[in-house]
């Protein structure tokens, strides 16, 4: 794995000019949930980052730009938000839980931020990132996010398929999440998610995160994950849909253990895997993305099964 950029790196952050307001800590987000009666919602999966400093070295790995925009999904009590806010980055905050809405404008208020009430994993807030445009400051957006681990997977993914407009993301995630997000073929983690990702992104873990930063404290660590976008999708869309991409590796990776001519039984002949130059006695974490474009474009070049 390369080393992380040197932004992400955990050196004594840079000094902050005089009146820059810094992320909440763990004091005064304890005394935000107890003025506002507030627990953490186990339901929705809420562990509020408290470390000021991980919040800006996010914030800093993310290599925000002025004017740039970004939107954060689940920013809690805003400690990220502050964060964000401070790159000059035009910030976009969607946060599922009303009750959280009040105290998170108070940490905000003053900064310029946006926040939309909605469930991320709800089309209709993404109205407010606007058409698609080309990947530089100012048209396409980031999204920076410590994102609740029950939605972390499908979110990234249904994004990459769905939103264009999102061109990059530094998410933190459940480690093992992260791992699996990044996996090459062969590896323990790889499987069904590592080939949709690969499909439109390149990923990769650009920090670690233990749990003792957050309240309240996760039993799992974490890690941040960078995803870009790719220029185009990594085989040809033409002759390998994304979705009959899908529907093999779905089929394939729920039995991961056997050999791809028992778990495509009856989905990929004999003749289709000889002529994608796959070997059916391999399993399917054997297989990287550029061998299941093959292996769907020489299904579909056999017609309908």
């Amino acid at each position: 794995m390369p080393p992380p950029p040197s932004a992400c790196r955990a050196e004594v952050p840079p000094a902050e000019p005089a009146g820059t307001r810094r992320p909440p800590g763990r004091a005064e987000t304890a005394e935000l949930l107890r003025r506002h009666g507030l627990v953490a919602s186990r339901a929705l999966g809420q562990n509020f980052l408290v470390e000021p400093g991980v919040a800006e070295r996010i914030a800093r790995c993310a290599a925000l730009q002025p004017g740039e925009r970004v939107v954060e999904v689940g920013p809690g009590l805003g400690a990220l938000t502050v964060a964000l806010a401070a790159t000059g980055a035009r910030v976009t905050a969607v946060e599922l839980d009303r009750h959280l809405l009040g105290p998170l404008e108070e940490v905000v208020a003053g900064l310029g931020v946006t926040l939309v009430h909605a469930d991320a994993m709800e089309p209709g807030w993404r109205k407010a990132l606007g058409p698609a445009g080309p990947a530089d400051p100012g048209a396409g957006w980031v999204l920076v996010a410590n994102l609740p681990y029950n939605i972390a997977t499908p979110l990234v993914l249904d994004l990459l398929r769905e939103e264009p407009a999102v061109h990059r993301m530094v998410v933190m995630v459940q480690r093992e999440v992260a791992e699996r997000l990044v996996a090459s073929p062969g590896s323990s983690r790889y499987g069904a998610v590592s080939v949709r990702l690969s499909y439109f992104a390149t990923a990769r873990i650009v920090m670690r995160v233990p749990p003792a930063v957050f309240l309240p404290r996760p039993k799992v660590d974490s890690a941040v994950v960078e995803v870009v976008r790719r220029a185009e999708p990594g085989v040809d869309p033409a002759k390998a849909p994304f979705a009959e991409i899908d529907e093999l590796v779905g089929r394939a990776f729920s039995h991961r253990r056997k050999m791809l001519r028992r778990s495509l039984a009856g989905v990929v002949a004999g003749e289709q895997f000889a002529a994608a130059g796959i070997d059916p006695s391999r399993r399917p974490e054997e297989l990287g993305l550029e061998e299941w474009g093959r292996l769907a474009a020489a299904r579909r070049a056999g017609g309908p099964r």
